[in-house]
C-alpha cells in the first residue's frame, strides 16, 4: 500500500489515537479493502514525521480489536470484517464506503452520476524554453534549470518489462480506439494511488486523461462558463497562457508565507482559482490547512466557483508532516485536482489527469467527450500495471532518496553565502529560491553566468506586465549530479560573495 496521509492535529489527542480511529474508520468503511497490507510501523512513522512508538501502539490496538492481521515476518492486513460480508459489500474494492460526498455510497459498478455521465463507464514543468539558447558555451556550463528531472534513474528495464507483458497479453484488442475518457484499468488505478497516497476521493468516472497539463487545461476552459481565473502574482505561466488563449483571463492576486491571500482572492472578481497548495511553484510554498480552509471558504460562498489543484511536485517532501491535497477534505466538490506523471517519472511520459466534480464532469460529458483520448492505449495500460503492481511506489521511494541527498548537497553548497543571501522553498520540491540582501535578480544572473552558471530570474515567472524589482533566483537541482551540484554551488559562492 502507498504511504497513508493522515492528518494529525496538536493538541487535540494523542497521536497515536488519532492513528486508531482514521485506520479504524476507513477499514471498517471499506475504504482500505480486506487483505490491503499497510505500511509497517517504521515507515508509517517516518511519513508522519512521528516516533514508531506512537505507529505501534495504534496498530496494536487495532489487532487487538480484530481491524488488523499481524502477519510475522509480512507485515500488517486490513482484516476482513464479518458484517460487511452480511451487506453484501465487494471485498477488496477500494471504493466501497469511502467518506466525503464524491465517494459515498459509490462502487466501481454504479455511482450517483446522471446517465449521461455514466454513459462510458465500464507538466508540470515549468512549460517554460531554457533561460539561454542552445549553444556549445551553454553545454559547458552547469545549469540550474528547475525544469528538468533526474533522467539516470527512469525506470527504464521495468518500463520495458510491462510493455511486452502488456503487448502479449492484451491481444488484439489493445490497437482498437479505446475510450476518450482514458482506459477504464488506468483510471481505477490512478483512483486507487490517489486515495492511498494524496487522500484524494473519487471514483474512477471523475477522472479524466489526457497527453499532459496544457491539453487538459485546453479541456477544462471548454467546460467552464467563465472569463477569468485567479492566479498568484508569480507562478507556473504555462498554465496562465493556456487559460487565457481559452478565452479566461488571468488576474494577479496577492499571496504571502501562507499561499494565496483570501482578501485578494475575494477582491479580485473571480470565480475560478488557480493554485498549487501542496508545492506552490516557484515560491516553494506548502499551503497550511488553515489557508486550505479558507480558500474552500470562498469557493463555496457561490455556485459556479471552482479551486484547480494543480498537486505540482507533491510526492517530493524534505520535512515536516505530509498534508494530504486540498480535493480530499473538500465536501462541496468545488475542486478539478490536476496531476501528472513527468514530474514524477519523465516528462516524456506525457500523461496527465483531471479529477473533475460532479458538475464538471456532466460539462464534459455535454462539451468535450467527443474528443478522442490523447494517450495511447499501450502506455495507458503499461502505466496501470505500473501503478497496480507496485513499481510506481518503489520508484518514489528511490527518487525520494535520491533528490534528497541532491537537495542537502545544495544547501550544503550554498553556506558559503549566508549573510548575503537567504535560502527559501527548501521544504518540497527539486528547486529553491535564492535571494540576496543586496544584489538585483539581473546583477545575479549576470554574476553566475560569467562564472559559469546559468540561475533563473524570478521575474520571469510573474503574470502581470507590471514588473516588479526583484532579488530572487530560482534553482533547480533534479537534473544535476552530485559532482555539478557541489561545483555550481562553489561556483555560486565564487561569483555572488
Amino acid at each position: 500500500m502507498y504511504d497513508l496521509n493522515i492528518l494529525l492535529e496538536e493538541g487535540k489527542t494523542p497521536y497515536y489515537e488519532q492513528i486508531y480511529e482514521y485506520l479504524k474508520k476507513e477499514i471498517a468503511g471499506g475504504s482500505i479493502p480486506p487483505a490491503t497490507r499497510l505500511p509497517s510501523t517504521r515507515r508509517l512513522a517516518q511519513n508522519l514525521s512521528v516516533s514508531r512508538s506512537t505507529t505501534q501502539a495504534a496498530y496494536d490496538q487495532l489487532v487487538a480489536e480484530g481491524y488488523l492481521i499481524a502477519r510475522q515476518g509480512s507485515g500488517y492486513y486490513a482484516a476482513e470484517l464479518e458484517w460487511r460480508k452480511e451487506v453484501g459489500e465487494t471485498p477488496g474494492s477500494p471504493f466501497a464506503g469511502m467518506p466525503g460526498s464524491q465517494a459515498a455510497g459509490m462502487n466501481p459498478a454504479s455511482a450517483h452520476y446522471p446517465a449521461s455521465a455514466r454513459s462510458m463507464a465500464g507538466t508540470s514543468g515549468t512549460g517554460e524554453k531554457s533561460f539561454e539558447d542552445s549553444s556549445e558555451e551553454k553545454e559547458a556550463m552547469i545549469d540550474f534549470s528547475p525544469r528538468g528531472v533526474d533522467s539516470v534513474h527512469v525506470p527504464v528495464q521495468s518500463w520495458r518489462s510491462l510493455t511486452r507483458k502488456v503487448l502479449s497479453e492484451t491481444g488484439g484488442e489493445l490497437f482498437n480506439a479505446g475510450s476518450p475518457q482514458g482506459e477504464r484499468e488506468f483510471r481505477e488505478a490512478i483512483a486507487a494511488y490517489l486515495y492511498s497516497a494524496r487522500g484524494v476521493v473519487c471514483h474512477p468516472d471523475q477522472i479524466l486523461v489526457g497527453a499532459g497539463s496544457e491539453y487538459l487545461l485546453l479541456l477544462l476552459a471548454r467546460m467552464l462558463p467563465v472569463s477569468s481565473v485567479a492566479m498568484e502574482e508569480y507562478t507556473y505561466r504555462q498554465a496562465g497562457r493556456v487559460l487565457e488563449q481559452s478565452g479566461i483571463h488571468p488576474v494577479p492576486v496577492e499571496s504571502d508565507e501562507e499561499g494565496v491571500c483570501p482578501e485578494s482572492l475575494a477582491k479580485s472578481g473571480a470565480s475560478l482559482l488557480y493554485a498549487m497548495p501542496s508545492h506552490q511553484f516557484p515560491t516553494g510554498c506548502v499551503m497550511p490547512i488553515r489557508r486550505r480552509m479558507a480558500l474552500l471558504s470562498w469557493a463555496d460562498k457561490e455556485e459556479n466557483r471552482y479551486i484547480i489543484e494543480d498537486d505540482y511536485d507533491s510526492e517530493f517532501r524534505y520535512r515536516g508532516k505530509p498534508i494530504p491535497a486540498l480535493q480530499g477534505i473538500d465536501t462541496q466538490q468545488k475542486v478539478i485536482y490536476l496531476g501528472t506523471f513527468s514530474r514524477s517519472i519523465a516528462p516524456s511520459i506525457r500523461i496527465s489527469y483531471l479529477v473533475l466534480p460532479e458538475k464538471v464532469l456532466v460539462q464534459y460529458r455535454e462539451k468535450c467527450e467527443f474528443y478522442a483520448s490523447t494517450v495511447s492505449k499501450i502506455d495507458q495500460l503499461v502505466m496501470a500495471r505500473f501503478l497496480r503492481e507496485g513499481f510506481f511506489e518503489r520508484h518514489l521511494n528511490r527518487m525520494r532518496g535520491i533528490y534528497r541527498e541532491k537537495h542537502d548537497a545544495m544547501l550544503e553548497g550554498l553556506k558559503g553565502l549566508t549573510g548575503h543571501f537567504t535560502v527559501s522553498g527548501a521544504d518540497a520540491g527539486t528547486h529553491l529560491l535564492l535571494s540576496s540582501r543586496e544584489k538585483t535578480e539581473e546583477e545575479i544572473v549576470k554574476a553566475a553566468a560569467e562564472n559559469g552558471v546559468l540561475v533563473y530570474p524570478m521575474s520571469r515567472y510573474q503574470i502581470s506586465g507590471q514588473k516588479k524589482e526583484s532579488h530572487t533566483v530560482v534553482c533547480g537541482y533534479a537534473n544535476l549530479s552530485l559532482e555539478e551540484i557541489r561545483e555550481g554551488t562553489r561556483r555560486l559562492c565564487e561569483a555572488l560573495k
